[in-house]
């Protein structure tokens, strides 16, 4: 009895030593995309990896899957891009020269997406997402790339506004007649409490980013410590 007591024990002291690294990871819902690579809090991102949860994702879907595009409900082409897995049918990992989703965003045609009246992507983001597609076009994200303690318009805001918003708030495509593309009109919302009620899914706003994930914690935190700031152009 003794024996079998000392080993149970020793199994379990095994059993802590063997887990006490291991830390739970927040897996975001990618839209059926299997499992998200993770980096977790307290790791450093590289500055030199493209993250899809934390870049791609939110700058596709509010650039392409929208409605009358490439939503759920509308699905053109019989395409989804609010979803890792939908994204990935026009995808050539490693290879974004030969992936159609490369050749779209920079067509200098009427082929281009998205298409007018709606703004195209920004070069900056169109090597983005050269760059994710040819590094993998991996299902990753780095949970520690936010930081609440950066809550100023230029450092902060306006970033999560231009990949998540911008898309679907801009002169050509003014979603709700809200324009989101310059700094007066983020204010507008900010001070109104437009911005934070539909960041944070609250009752009588319209959800937002509409149809897609909703922003990370860190994400909204922000935001609403820069609105609790005065909402300035910093």
């Amino acid at each position: 009895m003794k024996l079998t007591l000392v080993a149970l024990i020793t199994a379990i002291i095994l059993w802590a030593i063997a887990c006490k690294h291991e830390i739970p990871l927040t897996t975001p819902d990618t839209g059926g995309g299997g499992n998200v690579d993770s980096l977790p809090t307290g790791g450093t991102c590289s500055p030199d990896t493209v993250y899809f949860v934390n870049s791609i994702l939110p700058a596709l879907s509010s650039g392409c899957a929208l409605s009358g595009c490439h939503d759920q409900a509308t699905h053109q082409e019989e395409l989804v891009l609010s979803n890792y897995n939908g994204i990935m049918r026009i995808v050539t990992p490693g290879n974004a020269i030969e992936s159609k989703l490369y050749r779209v965003i920079t067509a200098g045609n009427e082929d281009i997406m998205p298409p007018p009246p709606h703004a195209p992507f920004s070069s900056a983001m169109i090597a983005s997402i050269r760059k994710w597609i040819d590094q993998g076009a991996r299902n990753n994200q780095c949970i520690s790339a936010c930081d609440t303690s950066l809550f100023t318009y230029s450092g902060a805001v306006a970033p999560i506004i231009s990949i998540n918003c911008k898309g679907c708030h801009n002169p050509a495509s003014l979603g709700g007649g809200v324009d989101l593309s310059t700094y007066n009109g983020v204010k507008v919302v900010a001070l109104n409490g437009r911005l934070t009620g539909s960041i944070n899914h609250a009752s009588g706003y319209i959800a937002m980013p509409q149809g897609s994930n909703k922003l990370q914690t860190c994400q909204i935190r922000q935001i609403e410590k820069w609105v609790q700031a005065g909402a300035n152009n910093n």
